[in-house]
């Protein structure tokens, strides 16, 4: 079983219209998508998250009860709003994001109140990045960490390092460092590891976060992926090219249908062969998710 916590919110994806850009408002949020994405790949999945007590956050609640993932648990805060990222996409599908999210619910969370032993089978426990940006949000990592940890869960990230949330590099760094470096299941795409690591290549910027006992992935677009398995590289290639649409979500997907097929086979079981064709899965599963509006598809 996977439980992913953190941020569940509404992705705004602009489009032009008569000379105005127009906003539809989408389901996301990345730990909320690896959830989804890892059940419709047949995962047995719950989802912890926040959302504000507002139109947005109840329409979000409503839609994420109504998903393929067997338990959701999204707390309705009366003091805070639901997190916004506004989406602009390109000809090409590619996105620029702008968040809305001083003071908002997304990382506000009660990790007290979060016991992973009743979650009967779990094996991967997957939590959201977007919180390591907030003082209160890195406080409720930690304490899900011990838990995790403690419990002899795996621990999944995906970092979607995001330096536009922070000062400087140096400061996004250094807040990521303390959780990344406790992952047993890691993924970064090619231009995030080069951010945080600040390596000249993606191959040196991998070397640097391998570890034993450690599963690392790192995303290449239409290169397909890269991943670091029992101290070996190994590349695997794209399933075949697509024209994106928008490519919201789509490294959620891949991250998603990979856990899925980890859980599914149990992670102290693996062998290379099982990763490999798992790497296959999770890339046909990513390039698929380019080809819609919006990070998921109901």
């Amino acid at each position: 079983m996977i439980l992913s916590i953190g941020e569940i919110l509404a992705d705004m994806i602009g489009e032009k219209e008569n000379g105005n850009t127009v906003y539809r408002m989408f389901c996301g949020g990345a730990p909320f998508n690896v959830a989804f994405n890892a059940a419709k790949s047949g995962a047995k999945t719950a989802f912890i998250g926040n959302v504000g007590d507002d139109v947005i956050g109840r329409e979000l609640k409503s839609i994420a009860q109504n998903t393929p993932i067997g338990d959701v648990r999204i707390g309705l805060d009366r003091e805070r709003n639901t997190t916004l990222a506004f989406v602009s996409v390109s000809e090409k599908g590619e996105r620029d994001f702008t968040f809305f999210r001083k003071g908002t619910a997304d990382y506000n969370l009660d990790a007290d109140a979060i016991d992973l032993s009743e979650y009967e089978g779990l094996e991967i426990v997957h939590l959201g990045s977007l919180m390591f940006s907030e003082k209160e949000g890195r406080r409720f990592a930690s304490k899900i960490i011990k838990k995790v940890k403690d419990g002899k869960y795996l621990l999944s990230i995906d970092a979607n390092f995001r330096m536009d949330l922070y000062d400087s590099v140096e400061e996004a760094v250094e807040a990521y460092k303390p959780f990344i470096e406790k992952a047993d299941i890691l993924k970064f795409s090619d231009d995030e590891i080069l951010d945080y690591t600040g390596a000249e290549s993606i191959e040196k910027g991998a070397e640097s976060l391998v570890k034993p006992g450690r599963l690392l992935a790192v995303t290449m677009g239409n290169k397909g992926s890269m991943l670091w398995f029992d101290g070996k590289k190994y590349i695997v290639p794209p399933s075949e090219a697509v024209e994106p649409v928008d490519t919201t979500g789509a490294g959620d997907a891949f991250y998603g249908a990979l856990l899925a097929r980890i859980d599914e086979k149990g992670y102290r079981n693996l062998t290379i062969g099982d990763v490999i064709k798992a790497f296959e899965y999770a890339n046909k599963k990513g390039g698929e998710a380019t080809l819609h509006k919006g990070a998921i598809q109901l």
